[in-house]
């Protein structure tokens, strides 16, 4: 009988035990590892050739950040997305927390640029608390909870604005300046889209909360018992997601010069298409912020690339897009079961 080989032990801190012939996979398994893994890096490196090789104004230094900029709200939606897949969940209710915050963020806005985005991103993390409250300590579904906060928040935004925009005011430049200034020749946004991905790359690969992420997401029972606080793991997840959903917020009123109650519609479905074909599986346990940003730039990619077409009418765009993640999620799906299959 060949002697195991030990693997290095997991999120949960149990080694794994391998027979020592796996050790060394054939060639199309370690290919279908790497398709698993880094299939959103290597479909945004094709869509990047394509594009430089077929339009000449895509590798323009003004479109290419004009896509960064378009997409910086949601990639940060998308940020908070990666942290509650990761443990499992899913929270549907983001898109309409971005609207709240931009609703209180430009009214506010009379009272200066840090009160108003404080205030409003911490309003939007209250909410995403009172979310993982009911997953963590009700035991509610995930997707019951953030549905029934979803519309909700969405509802309040509506009544409080009487279905109407609300102008930041004139004398807020420094809120302006967060959705449509610049740090040099980069736009604000997509400053604040890159500091935030790699404080959350820093937070899931090198701090203790990040590994009790991925331990919840892999096996919430067993990291229960071994005494990681699942219920404060949760909590913090979905209040996270909402805080980044508020930045968000702020930064959609700031470039929109208004705040807007119906702002974010469908936006979530965008960040969890983001952080599916970015490689993090919605089971939980498998996935990051690196990948999710791969994510999100290949998809604003493409719809950069329909855009320069000009051939397919809008609607059309969401059909390729929506048969774009399926295939995605398909090959993913059998790169997984080929993964587990080598072990």
């Amino acid at each position: 009988m060949p002697e195991p080989v030990l693997r290095p032990a997991t999120t949960s801190g149990t080694p794994d035990v391998v027979p020592s012939h796996a050790a060394a996979a054939p060639a199309w398994r370690r290919w279908a590892g790497l398709a698993q893994q880094q299939g959103a890096v290597v479909a945004l490196v094709v869509a990047l050739v394509f594009g430089v090789a077929r339009y000449a104004a895509f590798a323009t230094p003004e479109n290419l950040l004009n896509v960064l900029r378009q997409n910086s709200m949601v990639g940060l939606l998308a940020l908070g997305m990666t942290f509650v897949i990761l443990t499992g969940g899913i929270d549907l209710s983001v898109g309409s927390l971005l609207a709240v915050a931009g609703v209180a963020a430009a009214s506010l806005s009379a009272r200066g640029t840090v009160v108003a985005a404080l205030v409003a991103i911490a309003l939007a993390a209250l909410l995403g608390l009172v979310n993982g409250l009911l997953i963590a300590r009700a035991r509610l579904q995930p997707f019951v909870v953030t549905l029934a906060m979803m519309i909700a928040a969405r509802g309040a935004a509506l009544a409080y604005t009487g279905e109407s925009s609300v102008s930041v005011a004139d004398t807020a430049t420094g809120l302006v300046w967060l959705g449509r200034g610049e740090i040099g020749p980069v736009p604000t946004p997509v400053v604040l889209l890159a500091a935030a991905f790699a404080i959350g790359w820093l937070v899931l690969r090198y701090t203790a909360f990040g590994r009790h992420v991925y331990a919840v997401g892999d096996d919430p029972d067993a990291a229960r018992l071994l005494g990681l606080g699942t219920d404060r793991v949760l909590v913090a997840t979905y209040a996270l997601s909402g805080a980044l959903a508020g930045l968000g917020g702020v930064v959609l009123a700031a470039r929109l010069g208004a705040g807007q109650p119906v702002a974010g519609t469908g936006w979530e479905l965008d960040a969890i298409a983001a952080v599916v074909v970015g490689g993090t599986l919605l089971t939980g346990g498998v996935g990051g912020a690196g990948r999710t940003l791969a994510g999100v730039l290949l998809l604003g990619i493409i719809l950069n690339l329909l855009n320069l077409e000009g051939t397919f009418s809008p609607w059309w765009q969401w059909v390729i897009r929506g048969a774009f993640l399926l295939a995605v999620v398909v090959v993913q799906g059998r790169a997984q079961r080929t993964s587990e299959g080598a072990s």
